[in-house]
């Protein structure tokens, strides 16, 4: 009995092996089970402006679509990117790999072409594939049977995009219904006797929040509630960090100087610090918000698609962002830092054959994991190449015993926001704000301070009391320490090529 099972196990591993070396021998059977993926994805939108995770600004935004999701799938509470920047982030959901592996680090950096990305691999092994948004990797896309992109940002109205044969067109209207617009006309059209992988990847609501007229008056008359960390003394961070990055001040600026959309400018005259701060706030979130209406009620055109056309029950359907962002908590804008705001990606995902409705996961996920966890539904070993881990398993509830407990994050792009390295477990981040510019493009040539910081999760959640220097906390920053060590080794990023990164890992 042991060796007729052995037999049968050798056979389903050889004909795996044989299927992955060549795609097209995939058996028939098992296309067919093979679900759909929709995936959607914004640019920048915060975990706190997405209403089933239940912050401060659930009382007056409601985002019942992709509220949807959660409640007939899952919601993921510890999804993090592993450097908070678009087009990093876009290119390790792609390759399922760091920066440091698929070498784009910066915004000014380029996926190469030839880099084999998830896909390639679905698109080879029987999956339609097709792309429509905000692609923004300076390369044309490759994997996919049809795409049709923005031209790096792109526009919020009449957006001009390209699609695959190299045709420019504008296209009347706001990005985000447009985006729907085509991801909608291809789904009509799709071949339905093979499954197919889409990426609808909206603007929104990236800054400049230039949001749809038919929102105009969207919260015009509320009062926003203040992030109870907006008006945080930073006397606490280490001098790695207190001293940089884009704050409500720096907003108001702008807000006072730069027409946006249809917003009058920002009159700051008569204001003292707090109130210019607290305009500055109440104004640039409402058009952020505005712009995330646009989303939300967009998803729900795209859930009602499938609804209608009996795709729901075969499809994976996941709404995230490349990101967090910061909606004034720290009195802070943008993104780039390893606070919660900025490292959490809202993750929410349905597929009633297999995920548990209105369930809720807290292992740590990180966006190296998404790439294995598309190939994982569609029957596909994780390639050696990625660093991610499919959760597939998480999501049905039967998280496997080995999951990580600790997460790796490094920010290379040492502009306004000093480059900087940690590791987050459940309870506890460690941060190195190590402050170099190292080769990378488009960083400030001048390095910054450095500093390390601490927090407990546990007690303060929103990060208002580093613990680095209290001797309470001395045996966790050395444990810390050592598991920041080792998951860079693991994960390959020594910085064996930098003495000065030598030279200051010796000294601290």
């Amino acid at each position: 009995m042991k060796n007729q099972n052995r037999r049968v196990f050798l056979k389903h591993i050889g004909l795996a092996t044989a299927a992955f070396a060549h795609p097209r021998l995939l058996l028939p059977a098992a296309q067919n089970k093979q679900p759909n993926i929709l995936f959607i994805m914004s640019d920048d939108h915060a975990v706190n402006a997405v209403s089933c995770y239940g912050s401060r600004l659930q009382s007056v935004m409601q985002t019942p679509n992709i509220d949807r999701l959660a409640k007939e799938g899952a919601r993921l509470d510890h999804c993090f990117c592993t450097n908070s920047i678009c087009v990093p982030s876009r290119a390790t959901i792609m390759t399922g790999q760091y920066s440091h592996v698929n070498k784009v680090y910066t915004l000014r950096d380029k996926l190469n072409p030839a880099s084999p990305n998830v896909a390639k691999l679905l698109q080879d092994n029987g999956y339609q594939t097709a792309l429509f948004g905000k692609w923004h990797l300076s390369v044309d896309p490759d994997g996919f049977d049809d795409w049709n992109v923005l031209p790096g940002q792109g526009r919020y109205h009449n957006p001009v995009l390209i699609d695959k044969t190299g045709h420019e067109q504008v296209y009347k209207g706001h990005s985000t219904d447009v985006i729907t617009d085509l991801t909608l006309a291809w789904l009509e059209n799709h071949e339905n006797k093979r499954p197919f992988f889409l990426m609808c990847q909206f603007k929104a609501p990236h800054e400049r929040w230039e949001y749809a007229d038919r929102y105009r008056n969207f919260l015009k008359h509320t009062d926003l509630p203040d992030p109870e960390s907006m008006w945080e003394d930073k006397g606490h961070r280490s001098p790695g960090s207190r001293e940089y990055g884009y704050t409500l001040e720096t907003m108001a600026g702008r807000l006072a100087r730069e027409n946006y959309h249809t917003e009058t400018a920002l009159d700051t005259s008569d204001l003292n610090n707090r109130q210019i701060r607290k305009a500055a706030y109440q104004q640039f979130v409402k058009m952020y918000l505005r712009t995330i209406k646009g989303v939300d009620d967009n998803v729900g055109r795209l859930l009602n698609y499938l609804d209608d056309h009996q795709l729901t029950e075969n499809t994976v359907v996941i709404y995230t962002s490349d990101q967090g962002y910061f909606l004034g908590e720290h009195d802070y804008i943008d993104k780039r830092w390893m606070y919660e705001e900025s490292l959490r990606m809202p993750f929410v995902v349905r597929y009633p054959k297999e995920i548990p409705s209105d369930s809720v996961n807290k292992d740590i996920i990180i966006n190296p994991d998404f790439a294995p966890t598309f190939l994982d539904y569609a029957g596909m070993p994780t390639p050696d190449r990625m660093q991610g881990r499919s959760f597939r398993k998480n999501l049905s509830g039967h998280s496997p015993e080995d999951w990580r407990q600790a997460m790796y994050y490094r920010y290379w792009m040492h502009c306004s926001r000093p480059a900087h390295m940690g590791v987050r477990t459940q309870r506890y981040k460690l941060i190195f704000f190590y402050g170099q510019p190292l080769d990378m493009t488009g960083t400030d040539p001048e390095p910054t301070k450095t500093g390390w910081e601490l927090y407990d999760l546990k007690t303060d959640p929103l990060e208002m009391q580093n613990l680095y220097s209290d001797p309470g906390y001395r045996n966790i920053v050395i444990e810390l320490k050592q598991e920041l060590k080792r998951l860079r080794q693991d994960l390959g990023d020594t910085d064996e090529n930098y003495p000065v990164m030598q030279e200051i890992f010796k000294a601290y």
